[in-house]
């Protein structure tokens, strides 16, 4: 803990005089000697109740102490938010997101997970949104308004999802959209279509990227993609979702978007989908980013939750007054209602 006026913790000194002025006066009163005659009914009227003075008066102590500790401006460190920081969210939307080894399936969780997380950011977070299968498609440009992104979050599970998992493109274009928006005025994409120097997007830009499988298609291996947002500073953050059992029965039909989906292994063929958290960890560690394996809804909720609690924030100070002034008025009421109840009745 640290203090923004640490000179005004002097006023500490108050409290040792306050003691000494308490003991002064019981030495004063001691003086005076009070006849009373019938000494067992007096025996009876202080016996086991010695301690209750000092009670009142340690919790009028600790008052005194907290109010002298709040007007230094107490300061406690803390992550705080970070000015024009911008969040970059990329979800896998292919076919394999419906499996159901994570309940209710991989892009319900996704999307669970993705709401908790717009919970815990900062308003003033700018948050982005990209939906990718086959190539990357923006949802959502990065936006100050939360409710803009919890819109197209609700619709990623219907985007189109044939089409192979393009995990290298994904994270190329999130750096692309990282780097305009950290360019444009105030960090608004509607502002200019100009990327940015490399240089202006590190330390406020960072990708939180979701997928459930390898690669297999793309103009960029996933260590390109990977390369390209180490170069711009903008660390990466994935989350590999699914169990290494996950499989999904696929055929034709009229899945998720309204496009048919053929089965090129023949209808009501059991395929297995597992994850790929080699390349996602080796995504994170080449950026400086964190990985995280997601095998259950549960999991999943908890790592986006930490994350919701760190991007976008950087270590500060946090002013925390209030909380040593609020503490000191409870502690002197209290000790106002303990001297009522327990002051000195003679019967």
């Amino acid at each position: 803990m640290s203090f923004d006026r640490p000179w005004l913790l002097l006023t500490l000194l108050v409290i040792p005089a306050a003691i000494a002025l308490y003991l002064l006066s019981e030495r004063r009163r001691m003086r005076y000697a009070i006849r009373f005659t019938n000494l067992e009914v007096l025996a009876g009227v202080v016996r086991g109740r010695l301690w209750r003075p000092y009670v009142p008066l340690a919790f009028f102590l600790l008052a005194l102490t907290a109010l002298c500790v709040g007007v230094a401006r107490p300061q406690r460190s803390t992550l705080v938010a970070r000015d024009r920081a911008t969040v970059i969210l990329v979800v896998d939307v292919s076919r394999s997101m419906e499996a159901k080894d994570v309940k209710p399936n991989r892009i319900g969780a996704a999307q669970a997970a993705l709401s908790t997380f717009l919970d815990r950011v900062p308003k003033r977070l700018q948050i982005a949104l990209i939906a990718f299968a086959g190539e990357p498609a923006v949802a959502a440009p990065p936006t100050l308004d939360h409710q803009l992104v919890r819109e197209a979050l609700e619709t990623i599970r219907w985007y189109p999802s044939f089409g192979g998992t393009a995990i290298g493109d994904a994270l190329a274009e999130a750096v692309r959209i990282g780097q305009e928006a950290v360019g444009g005025q105030n960090g608004n994409l509607a502002s200019v279509r100009t990327a940015a120097a490399p240089e202006q997007a590190k330390g406020i830009v960072s990708i939180l990227f979701l997928s459930d499988g390898a690669q297999t298609r793309g103009d960029l291996e996933p260590l390109e993609g990977a390369d390209r947002a180490r170069d711009a500073g903008i660390p990466v953050y994935t989350v590999a979702l699914g169990t290494p059992r996950g499989t999904l029965d696929f055929g034709f039909g009229t899945p998720r978007g309204g496009f048919p989906n053929p089965n090129p292994t023949g209808p009501g063929r059991r395929v297995p989908v597992p994850p790929d958290p080699i390349t996602l960890r080796a995504i994170a560690d080449r950026t400086g980013g964190e990985f995280f394996a997601a095998r259950s809804a549960e999991s999943l909720q908890s790592a986006y939750k930490r994350l919701g609690s760190r991007l976008g924030r950087k270590p500060g100070e946090t002013e925390v007054t209030y909380a040593f002034l609020a503490g000191a008025a409870g502690l002197l009421l209290l000790a106002g209602l303990l001297s009522a109840l327990w002051s000195p009745r003679l019967p």
